[in-house]
């Protein structure tokens, strides 16, 4: 849905390797997906939702426009665009048990 392709994927025993990037920077930044089998994951993971912090957390140019854009896209919104002073963001779900911030600072 957020529109990263995959660059790397390289099995290592029960897991993998995956990374993804931006398909307009295929040599830029590269995010690695974790493995969530270790027993802590899930117990951090859930601990940050109910707390309500993201994970991550992606910079925008326009934080309503990029909510529109992905709520199109069936994105769930947990926290609406919400200015605070000279920054605006947003929280949305993965659907794999982490929250993710959009964000702009002016």
């Amino acid at each position: 849905m957020l529109g990263f392709v995959k660059k790397h994927d390289v099995p290592l025993g029960d897991d993998r390797w995956l990374t993804v990037v931006s398909p307009e920077e295929p040599d830029g930044t590269e995010l690695l997906l974790e493995p969530s089998g270790h027993p802590a994951v899930q117990p951090f993971k859930t601990a940050l939702v109910q707390d309500g912090i993201p994970a991550t957390s992606f910079a925008v140019d326009d934080v309503p426009a990029e909510a529109d854009r992905l709520r199109e896209l069936g994105v769930q919104f947990t926290q609406e665009p919400l200015e605070m002073g000279p920054v605006t963001t947003a929280i949305f779900d993965d659907t794999c048990g982490n929250l993710i911030q959009i964000v702009h600072s002016r």
